[in-house]
């Protein structure tokens, strides 16, 4: 294999043009003298009409060049020809890189030709070993290529791998197809916490040796990150693709044994498809990472598809959209109607988030809350409801010229719990708006208490020192411990929708409904059922104990002018 570069006149001396800056003696025995005192493998050839002749050498350039080079294929004649190239092109200089092709043995020599004489006849040919630099390069490159934990290649090397796999699948077989499936290690980052590093990288080490043991011999796979891996697979259609995820995720059958720890890993297991001469393999191991996120969320194997890719692009642009609609203040505050079931009074309002997007249209919170809440968005839009609903009720109690009859509810997300302080948000909203706490009812999911049920009871402890009133959102969907659900300082349970919607059809639904009103009630707390549509419905919650109720039934969440004047209009038939 040649790497040449070939210095014209006048560029810069190689070793070889500075050795030849010396007076070099002219005559066989003299040449030789001279050549064996050089530190480096060297040789005089000449040139005349017979063509190209070695008239000497020093036992440097017999054991490097006439012996080594030689059987490792370096073609001897080489050095004639190229004399011969620079005497008819009237070059005075010459370097090359010549490596061989034995990756066991490799041999990799520095080649600089120079002329020299007063006829220019004679040139001097040099040799430098390189091949300790070579093969010193070539280990730090597999060690930058490769995961020191496992010894399987890393994210760079995973990927330099798969484009020349994918590259000779291209030359041999052009509509071959391969697939890259990527699996992810859930509570990975709990058993380091929970047993310490070393542990957890006993664990690696014991799910790589398992991997192992499930690979084929033309598979590749590389550790991308703390927690994942990656597979690399030729493939013959979409069930081999199903086949390829299933052998790897039986490596996780077993517990794993840690000292005198028995753990069992679960993983998320996902795959994309490529063909080799139409898909670029990045893009493949891209749409294989999405349908990884999607098998996260469904707990099963997910093959990509092209919609998931559309909806990725959907959900980026939406993160981009919604960044400036918030810089633009284009989200507006619609609220939902709470109605006393006993009385019929206006209880309240729940302030909803409203997006209609100039070039889009109506924007469904459905897609752009959680959007806000991966990207982050979720703490500026959160600061903004508050701000905007307590500046709502400021400006509705000026209106009236008294204190506001009811209550905003505003919501809280679990991530802006986590990401934000929201205490001291809630303090700069109501400090801003110049009203007290008691104005406002703040609603948070069951979620935000799973994770860090010890955290999230602070910071409502918090909450309830600014004198606001605390609920529970869409309560019996998740997965509240009820002992602990007795020490949150929880004024109000609402029901999730769910269960409200056919409730006096579903006797299940009903129970559940029944059974979560008794537990409030137990507890002290008020209860709201969301999403009543019906009198029959209103009429059967009432019946069960129910406090408030919303819905299409009541009404549609207003704007602020519309729910002011709902508000004015509830006071008059009240009075």
């Amino acid at each position: 294999m040649w790497d040449s570069k070939t210095f014209a006149h006048g560029s810069p001396a190689s070793l070889t043009s500075k050795l030849v800056q010396r007076t070099v003696p002219e005559g066989e025995a003299a040449s030789h003298v001279w050549l064996a005192s050089l530190p480096i493998a060297a040789a005089i050839y000449r040139v005349d009409i017979s063509g190209v002749k070695r008239i000497a050498t020093n036992p440097n350039f017999d054991n490097i060049g006439l012996t080594r080079a030689a059987r490792a294929g370096l073609d001897l004649g080489y050095f004639n020809d190229l004399i011969l190239d620079m005497a008819a092109n009237d070059r005075d200089s010459h370097f090359d890189c010549w490596r061989s092709d034995d990756r066991i043995q490799p041999l990799e020599l520095e080649i600089s030709v120079a002329c020299f004489g007063a006829s220019k006849d004679h040139y001097l040919v040099s040799l430098v070993d390189r091949t300790a630099d070579a093969v010193n390069k070539i280990n730090l490159r597999r060690e930058m290529m490769s995961d020191s934990l496992t010894g399987f290649s890393n994210r760079i090397g995973f990927e330099e791998r798969v484009e020349d796999a994918v590259s000779m699948l291209r030359s041999s077989n052009p509509d071959g197809r391969f697939a890259l499936v990527v699996f992810d290690l859930a509570r990975f980052s709990r058993i380091n916490e929970s047993v310490g590093v070393l542990a957890g990288d006993e664990l690696i080490i014991t799910v790589a040796r398992r991997l192992s043991s499930r690979l084929r011999s033309n598979e590749i796979i590389g550790r991308m990150g703390g927690d994942e891996f990656a597979l690399f697979a030729a493939i013959d259609g979409g069930q081999a693709v199903a086949s390829v995820a299933q052998r790897i995720a039986r490596a996780f059958d077993d517990p794993c044994k840690l000292s005198d720890l028995e753990i069992k890993i679960d993983c998320a297991v996902a795959a994309a498809e490529g063909i080799a001469s139409a898909d670029d393999p990045m893009d493949v191991l891209r749409h294989a990472h999405i349908a990884l996120k999607k098998a996260k969320q469904t707990k099963r194997f997910e093959l990509f598809v092209s919609e998931s890719l559309n909806r990725a692009k959907h959900r980026f642009s939406l993160e981009t959209d919604l960044r400036h609609a918030l810089a633009r203040n284009e989200l507006e505050l619609h609220y939902q109607p709470l109605i006393d079931l006993d009385t019929g009074r206006l209880n309240g309002f729940e302030a909803l988030a409203r997006w209609n997007h100039q070039d889009h249209g109506y924007v469904s919170p459905l897609d752009f809350i959680p959007v806000a809440e991966e990207s982050g968005l979720i703490v500026p839009l959160g600061r903004w409801a508050l701000s905007e609903a307590a500046r709502t009720i400021a400006n509705w109690e000026r209106e009236l010229g008294s204190e506001l009859p009811t209550k905003i509810s505003v919501n809280l997300s679990a991530v802006q719990l986590l990401r934000d302080d929201v205490p001291a948000a809630v303090a700069d909203a109501l400090g801003s708006a110049g009203i007290c706490g008691s104005r406002l009812t703040l609603e948070l999911t069951e979620s935000a208490f799973v994770d860090d049920p010890v955290g999230a009871r602070r910071v409502l402890e918090a909450l309830k020192g600014l004198n606001t009133h605390l609920a529970m959102d869409d309560f019996g969907t998740g997965y509240s411990n009820l002992a602990y659900l007795q020490k949150l300082p929880i004024d109000v349970l609402k029901i999730d929708r769910s269960f409200i919607a056919d409730m006096t059809a579903n006797s299940d639904n009903k129970a559940i409904v029944s059974t979560i009103l008794s537990l409030a009630s137990a507890l002290g707390m008020k209860t709201t059922a969301e999403g009543i549509e019906s009198a029959e419905i209103s009429s059967a919650l009432r019946e069960l104990g129910c406090t408030n109720g919303q819905g299409y039934y009541f009404a549609r969440p207003l704007n602020a002018d519309a729910a002011y004047a709902f508000l004015k209009d509830s006071a008059v038939t009240t009075a």
